[in-house]
């Protein structure tokens, strides 16, 4: 008897040093965490106050320092808290898209040519705007947020072999939504890209400077850089990218990832515009808020086996 009293002693104070463990873990991490988030709320207010009054370049580069802090800090932020502070900082990439968008100088207006038959000296009038024109099959350009910056890209095509180029991308936000069995080349310098709602279709995408949104979409193939990947709603799909902070899944299934695998000429220089740093690729790196067991790999992402990867697109 006396030694199962002093067995149940012992096993009672082990779990009282256990517990005693576990709250002082706790303490450390809501002590980083806080630590973290005030961190990021200061960069925050700063990014904003640049983009009310400063110009937009310190924006850019105080936000970019934001992204980089937002991506060290990861291990130490609850899901939750990191969604949080992602949404905000894609909140402020569109507000800077947005102010850049409203900096850009305006086209300056001339006078059409005089009608014929007008009368000598006559003062032209204001002349009717030509009626536009209709877009090409399978293009159209995409719908942009009220108050935002124009987006472009395509919707609603099937079947096509659809491209964009550096003069229609640079800076440029772009969607690709409702598209079926089509293969997308974007070869420039974008500031976002969503990709909504398609089945079937090949992406090929230079760097993007701040985020993909891909939502809704499967049996597809993404070829993206960027500095942050979110995916919703996206199943059978495989991903080749190019990220500089950890990307992240919630509600798929069967994605998988491999490093980022497209070259065309220019990209060198598209890189240097975007910002992106080659160096640092977190290619392997995967938060999945549906999974948030960490001791258990999640089931619904996987690395593409190397004999599997596709390493020629053109």
């Amino acid at each position: 008897l006396p030694e199962r009293l002093q067995r149940r002693e012992a096993e009672r104070q082990q779990g009282v040093e256990r517990q005693r463990r576990q709250r002082e873990a706790r303490a450390v991490q809501e002590e980083r965490s806080e630590v973290v988030l005030a961190a990021l709320g200061r960069e925050r207010q700063a990014v904003e106050e640049l983009l009310a009054a400063g110009p937009p370049d310190e924006a850019a580069a105080r936000l970019q320092a934001l992204q980089k802090l937002l991506t060290d800090s990861v291990r130490c932020l609850a899901p939750y808290e990191l969604r949080q502070a992602q949404e905000a900082v894609a909140r402020l990439q569109a507000a800077l898209a947005a102010r850049r968008q409203q900096l850009q100088p305006k086209k300056r207006f001339a006078f059409r040519a005089l009608r014929k038959g007008a009368a000598p000296g006559a003062q032209p009038g204001p002349a009717a705007e030509p009626p536009a024109e209709p877009p090409a099959p399978g293009r159209g350009v995409a719908e942009g947020e009220p108050g935002g910056p124009p987006l472009c890209g395509f919707s609603g095509a099937e079947g096509r072999e659809l491209e964009l180029g550096p003069s229609e991308l640079l800076q440029r936000d772009v969607v690709l939504a409702e598209l079926r069995g089509c293969r997308v080349r974007l070869r420039g310098n974008a500031n976002t890209l969503r990709v909504r709602d398609c089945r079937g279709c090949t992406v090929l995408c230079g760097p993007v400077s701040t985020s993909v949104l891909v939502d809704g979409c499967s049996d597809c193939q993404l070829v993206v850089a960027c500095q942050q990947l979110r995916t919703h709603r996206t199943r059978d799909s495989r991903f080749y990218i190019q990220v500089t902070s950890r990307a992240v899944i919630e509600d798929c299934s069967k994605v998988s990832f491999a490093p980022y695998a497209w070259s065309y000429p220019g990209i060198e220089g598209d890189f240097e515009s975007s910002g992106l740093d080659r160096s640092r690729n977190n290619w392997n790196l995967v938060d999945d808020f549906d999974w948030l067991a960490s001791d258990k790999p999640s089931p619904n992402w996987c690395l593409i086996p190397e004999e599997e990867r596709v390493s020629s697109w053109d």
